[in-house]
């Protein structure tokens, strides 16, 4: 007879409490409820843990189950895509070794192999039929729990000497598994579908070289991407979206607007061209803009700095393997140089020059600083992640009694700055404490209190994101959708105590006595580059007007209206426009969609019907004709859409 004790219970999501026996799987719960479920799941959840049906169950909570047509399918639908991957590589190569896989599937799946040659199109053309008769043979995914040994012992049977130095990454305490379709074994914690008939509908995307472990100092091994959906007509749609993300991939419209450029003399550190320039100082006049109306102090602190102010800020202890460090700096000088990752330890310093009042508090420090962090080459992506870049990086020093005030102030400002730049869909999220964290949990808790009771006395909605804050203290993030529907974290307000005692920083307060502030971290945009690369997919590089490298081309119909295009040309320069003349012997029609390919917002047409009347023939970069303005209406235009940061035309 079975007792209590060897018995959970599980809530279902319509309220009813199944008791079952400790142990029990996910997949036979399901059957017990119905046939048609059981034979249509393809995972669980128990408490918010995603869990493979074959896993047993020993615990009592909250308990789903998930079908094809679950929105949560699709990771488990990916990962097993991703042994059907691996498996037909096997098929046709039988010598390929083979890594690891994704830990991230709910947008692609992917494999690294150790195969001599990079794949080609053609190699994936092979793969992917290869993957639909595998899918066709409907085998049954079949999870098993092993030993180090056995494990180790299996793989080295099979030859799998990648998967032998993994296994040692696997900690001592961790259940190792292996799942099994048909041939194909591989270890795995999963979870996966039931059968591979429950995998609609594969696509590989494309094939790179990476390094083992993402370490430039290991071999070179040959990834494939891939994507995987219930049915067809999902993955047809996540094709579109892919497309439609390719043609505003901000890499190849910043070559093509000539915006920046990557160089291998300084990798992964982008150049801005002079076009890219002028959207770099744009975003960067925007801020300074809220700097002016809220009250922040612009500092300039330096590039290179003693290793032991990162020591001393607790960012050595966290940061090292992301720092770049310097050589002597003269002979004799025996301290070792750090270039700087971050700006707050330098914002401590200025602090500390001298004796503060509580009526100087709030002490808000601005800083353009160029910041350098050494990103492995495997990671590095465009302007997305880069290893020299800029923030615009803010900190804020207060009492405690300030702390809701200050943190509203930023939040406002940076709702406000994403609304001028076009951003909607906007979510944030309070971050907690991480697992390497400093700090008392008591002071931990007080923080996350604090950035609570600040969003909740304004009426915003937040969600909770366990565990995501910065080493020294909690945060909120900003988490911004863009056209494509991809959400992107931008901004952030972190709450430290930590750092303003590390320093020992204080000010006199009402009492006459010592208090420690309260340092805030802020910035709005985060990193410059990032924020571009951002904002160049959101916006497909049709910048709004103020925004806009060039803001209008003059178009002379020929040689002859050359003067009267330079003098409207030199009208629109006086009146701070950033225009040029594109006076080539080309046909108008050609030069028009050029300016319409380089996303020029105006195109302003120069004949002599224009000259004669001292007006332009004003075209938008859709298309669209507004007539024949004297020079004077466009110029009164533009400046007041630029004066208004409008969007429109």
């Amino acid at each position: 007879m079975t007792t209590a004790t060897h018995q959970i219970h599980l809530t279902l999501p319509n309220g009813d409490v199944r008791t079952v026996d400790r142990g029990v799987t996910a997949l036979e719960v399901a059957a017990s409820i119905g046939p048609r479920l059981a034979k249509d799941a393809i995972g669980a959840e128990l408490d918010g843990q995603v869990l493979d049906l074959r896993q047993p169950l020993s615990e009592s909570g909250a308990f789903r189950l998930f079908t094809t047509k679950s929105p949560e399918a699709g990771d488990f639908i990916r990962h097993s895509a991703e042994h059907v991957l691996a498996d037909a590589v096997k098929r046709l190569w039988p010598e390929v070794e083979i890594d690891v896989g994704r830990k991230d599937h709910s947008e692609k799946f992917q494999y690294d192999f150790r195969f001599p040659r990079a794949f080609t199109p053609e190699d994936l053309e092979r793969i992917e039929t290869k993957m639909g008769e595998i899918l066709a043979e409907d085998s049954v995914f079949e999870r098993r729990e092993v030993s180090r040994e056995e494990a180790r012992e299996l793989f080295a049977e099979m030859g799998e000497n990648l998967k032998i130095e993994r296994l040692a990454d696997i900690p001592e305490d961790a259940t190792i598994t292996v799942y099994q379709h048909g041939r194909f074994l591989d270890l795995c914690r999963g979870p996966h579908v039931q059968r591979a008939s429950q995998i609609g509908a594969v696509k590989l995307l494309e094939a790179s070289g990476v390094y083992f472990k993402g370490d430039e100092t290991n071999e070179m091994l040959q990834r494939i991407y891939g994507t995987a959906f219930g049915s067809s007509k999902e993955l047809d749609q996540y094709l579109e979206q892919i497309e439609q993300a390719r043609a505003r991939d901000h890499r190849r419209l910043g070559q093509e607007l000539d915006l920046f450029s990557f160089n291998p003399a300084a990798p992964a550190t982008p150049f801005f061209h002079p076009k890219g320039t002028v959207l770099y100082n744009q975003l960067v006049e925007l801020v300074r803009e809220r700097y002016r109306a809220c009250g922040y102090g612009e500092v300039l602190t330096p590039q290179i700095l003693d290793v032991e102010l990162w020591k001393r800020s607790g960012h050595y202890d966290h940061y090292r393997d992301s720092m770049f460090f310097t050589e002597l700096m003269t002979e004799g000088d025996e301290r070792q140089y750090a270039v700087k990752p971050m700006n707050c330890p330098t914002h401590c310093l200025i602090f500390g020059t001298r004796l503060r009042s509580y009526r100087d508090l709030p002490i808000r420090y601005a800083d353009f600083g160029r910041l350098h962090r050494y990103e492995r080459s495997g990671v590095t992506s465009g302007l997305m992640r880069v290893r020299s870049f800029c923030q615009d990086d803010a900190h804020i020093f207060c009492t405690e009694e300030q702390i809701e005030d200050e943190v509203l102030g930023v939040v406002r400002e940076i709702l406000g700055i994403y609304a001028a730049l076009g951003f909607e869909g906007i979510e944030i999220e309070i971050s907690t404490r991480p697992e390497k964290a400093i700090g008392t949990t008591e002071t931990w808790d007080h923080a996350e209190a604090a950035l609570k009771a600040a969003l909740e006395r304004q009426g915003i909605e937040y969600s909770i994101n366990e565990g995501d804050g910065a080493f020294y203290g909690p945060k909120i993030d900003f988490q911004v959708e863009d056209a494509l529907g991809r959400s992107w974290q931008l901004g952030t307000v972190q709450l430290d105590y930590q750092m303003p005692a590390r320093f020992e920083l204080s000010f006199v307060g009402a009492d006459g006595q010592e208090h420690t502030p309260v340092m805030i971290h802020r910035a709005m945009l985060g990193s410059l580059e990032r924020f571009i690369g951002v904002l160049i997919e959101h916006t497909g590089g049709v910048f709004p007007l103020w925004l806009a490298p060039v803001q209008a081309v003059v178009l002379p119909v020929s040689e002859k209206f050359r003067d009267y295009a330079d003098e409207v040309l030199g009208k629109l320069a006086a009146a701070g426009l950033r225009a040029e003349l594109d006076d080539r012997n080309e046909k108008l029609g050609y030069k028009i969609r050029e300016a319409q390919v380089q996303k020029v917002p105006y195109m302003l047409v120069v004949g002599g019907r224009e000259a004669e009347a001292g007006e332009v023939s004003v075209r938008r970069r859709a298309g669209d004709d507004l007539g024949a303005l004297p020079v004077a209406d466009f110029v009164a235009r533009a400046q007041d859409l630029i004066a208004r940061r409008s969007q429109d035309l």
